[in-house]
Parts: C-alpha cells; structure tokens; sequence
C-alpha cells in the first residue's frame, strides 16, 4: 500500500453549533458541508476534519456506523516559522495551552482543548516525527 496521509479526522458531538463557532469561528476553518443534527465538515489544509452526531452516525448503513466518545486527540501541522506566531494567536483568542513538549530532536509542540473536551495539539511540519 501507498498511503499518501490520513484524509480525514473525525470527532463526535450532539451540538454541532459548538463546533462550528469553534472551528470555524474562532479557528478559521472554512466549512465545507453542514446538515443539521446529522455533520459539519471543515477543510483544514489538505485535510478535512469531520464532526458528526453520534445519535445520527451510530445507526447509518452507508457509509457503516461509527461513533466515539471521551476525549479524542489530534493534532495540527503548520509551518516551522510560523509555530510561534500560531502560538501567541492561540493564546491572544483566550484558549489555555494545557500542555508543551519538547520532543527529541529539541521540536516542541502544545496542546489545548476545544470546546467538546477534544485534546488538540500543533506541532511544526519539520522535526517531531522526521
């Protein structure tokens, strides 16, 4: 198999507005498809984040059910140079940076939550897994 990356990250949630103002409002990421009660998709860089209702997801036939709940992770890649200006504008929209690694090799990166209980990190594109 030739696995280019991973497409799609999906988390779960019954209020999908609270994900909306979050990941689109606060964020930036433009939406792509929304159906109310049922998803809300966003285009994140070349990849999509997917936020579907568990109670409408669970029971489709097509594509299968799926559905999750707790506190999923994920994490954002962006540029090396702009890491630290990424950071600060975290910080400037009032989220709490929960956590920072330094991982081998001297990269670090940082972790919040949004407003579901989701652990979200941002990592630079060089360095953490090279």
């Amino acid at each position: 198999m030739n696995v280019l990356k991973i497409k799609e990250t999906c988390i779960y949630t019954r209020d999908l507005e609270i994900a909306r103002d979050f990941y689109n409002q606060v964020l930036g990421f433009p939406v792509l498809s929304h159906v109310a009660d049922k998803h809300i998709f966003f285009r994140v860089g070349s990849s999509v984040l997917l936020c579907f209702n568990p109670d409408d997801s669970s029971t489709k036939s097509s594509p299968p059910p799926h559905y999750g709940k707790g506190k999923l992770h994920f994490a954002f890649e962006v540029p090396d140079k702009d890491y630290l200006d990424v950071k600060m504008k975290i910080r400037k929209l009032g989220i709490s940076i929960i956590d920072e690694v330094i991982w081998q090799g001297g990269k670090e990166s940082f972790y919040f939550e949004d407003p579901l209980g989701n652990v979200l990190e941002i990592l630079p594109d060089a360095g953490v897994w090279d």
